[in-house]
This record gives C-alpha cells, structure tokens and sequence, in this order.
C-alpha cells in the first residue's frame, strides 16, 4: 500500500493460499520413483532415449520443485513468503504446507512474550529521582509490519518500551505533596490509572511495527537510594502529624463532653479559671505520649 504522506510503500499483511504438504510429499514421491524406474530401464535399454529419456529430466525435476516447495510450520507461527524481493503474502495454516518453491519463507512467531524492563532511575513530575520497573507482554500482530516496517522489531519493542515508562515516570508525581493538586493521580496511589496510561503509550508506539500490548505491569516502584532516607522521613513525618491530629481532635471531643456532663448534671460548679485549668490537664493527659502521673489535690479546688 503506497503511503501518500511519505511517498513510500507501507506494507500490511495480507493472507496468501497454501497448499497442503501431504499430499505434495506424496507427489514428490511418486514422481521420484518414477524417475527412478525410467532411469533404470533406459540404463538397461528396455526404453528408448526418446521421449522417455525427457520424461525422466522432467520427473526428476518435478520432484525436486515438489519437495523445495514444503515447509513446516507450529502453532501459532507464520511464514512470511518473498519472491525475487517482493512480498507476496503471511501464510498462518499451521502444520506442512506447500507453496511456490521460488518464494523465500521466513517463519515468526506470534506467541505471547515477556519483556522485562529493568530498573529504570528517572525523575518524577517534581523533580524527585525515583526507580521504576515494569514487565510488558507483547505479541506481533500484523508480521509484514514487523519485518519490512522495522530493522529489527525485537530491539524496537525493548527500546520504545523503556522510552514509555520513562516517558510515563516523568509526567506523574511520585507520591501526594504540597506540590500536587489534591486528588491527583500518583505513581504510588493510582496504580490502576499508572497501568491504563502505560499501556496506552505502549500501543501508540508499537503500533506501526505491528506489534501490540497484551498486559503491562509495575514491578518496581522506589525513591531512589540518594533521597530514600530523606523521603521516609517526610513520610514518618507526615503519618505522625496525621496521628496527633486525630489524637487532638479525639480529646478536645472529650473534654467538651466532660464540661457538658458536669455542667448537665449540676456535679461541681467551676468558673472559667477552673475550666481551663481542667482543660489543660484533660489535654495533657489524652495528647501525651507517656502515661500520666497522678497528683492528688488534698486542698480545695483553689488551693
């Protein structure tokens, strides 16, 4: 297909019909022994050399292109077929097959495979060095593409999918901070997102070598070494914050509940002084992180 924009010719796979091996073994077979046999009996002199001895070239010839014809191909795999440099056609009937003996044949597979993506160390939305892994099941496609498009479509697939998750590490942030908008998806939060976008992007790059995404996955998510400290810190930073937040806002609930029980039922009467003397203590005690200490008040409340 002659592609406009380039001016070039855009090959696609199309099918081509193949005939079956067996029967063409048969064939070959058949006229070999009779080549055989007629070489025998114009050796002997039972035969004139005209026309058997032309029978006989033809014979052998004949078996010869029969058998040149034959090749073999497993589940899922393909034989790309050439002639004199010009594609005429993906053959995908598995099993033994026969076609032109003068088409060049090359087999690919069309099995799923794996490629791991080593560990990759690139820096996030905001700037932050972090570590990133991902495994990529892929499988070809349309097999003109991926041979007559791409030198090689192999390395193709390992270069453009490291250039993806590169890519895709770089456009988000690697965790929520005080630089994301609140709700923001995170490498680290928005797994399901991180792995529709990747496989998006895989697609759209795999796409003119004939090749397409089946499944990607995260397999490695990490701050890098330099700054992992650093980053567990905050992160300990921030949980405690959020603990003590709930601490306090746990006791301030309980001591207003204290005040109106007390105040309800009319137990002690205390003036203003008295409340928030009673309210720090109450606070002291629900916020510590140590167990109190009591201290008994062998006065008044006053005193």
């Amino acid at each position: 297909m002659l592609d406009t924009s380039t001016g070039r010719v855009q090959h696609i796979e199309r099918p081509i019909a193949s005939a079956d091996g067996y029967r063409m073994v048969a064939a070959a077979l058949g006229l070999g022994l009779a080549s055989a046999w007629l070489v025998y009996q114009l050796a002997t002199g039972r035969l004139e050399p005209t026309p058997w001895g032309f029978i006989a070239v033809a014979s052998t010839i004949g078996a010869a292109l029969a058998g040149a014809g034959l090749y073999m191909l497993q589940p899922n795999e393909a034989a790309i077929l050439t002639l004199f440099g010009r594609y005429q056609g993906t053959d995908r009937m598995e099993g033994l097959r026969w076609a032109n003996p003068f088409y060049l044949k090359r087999r690919i597979s069309l099995r799923a495979r794996n490629l791991n993506v080593p560990t990759l160390k690139v820096n996030d939305k905001r700037g932050n060095p972090v570590e990133i892994g991902a495994v990529v099941v892929w499988r070809v496609r349309d097999t003109a593409q991926a041979i007559f498009e791409i030198d090689d479509y192999e390395l193709f697939v390992k270069l453009q999918a490291e250039a993806a998750l590169r890519h895709l590490a770089s456009t988000y942030a690697y965790d929520e901070g005080d630089a994301i908008d609140e709700g923001e998806t995170t490498l680290r939060s928005g797994l399901d997102e991180i792995v529709t976008a990747l496989k998006a992007e895989l697609q759209a790059r795999f796409g003119g070598a004939g090749v397409e995404v089946l499944d990607a996955k995260l397999t490695h998510l990490a701050y890098a070494p330099e700054i992992a400290h650093v980053m567990l810190r905050r992160q300990q930073a921030e949980a405690i914050i959020s603990a003590r937040s709930k601490i306090v806002q746990g006791a301030v609930t309980m001591v207003e509940q204290a005040l109106n029980s007390l105040s309800e039922r009319s137990i002690v009467a205390l003036d203003d002084e008295r409340k928030a003397a009673m309210v720090s203590n109450l606070l002291v005690v629900l916020c510590s992180d140590r167990d109190a200490q009591p201290i008994i008040n062998t006065g008044t409340l006053y005193n």
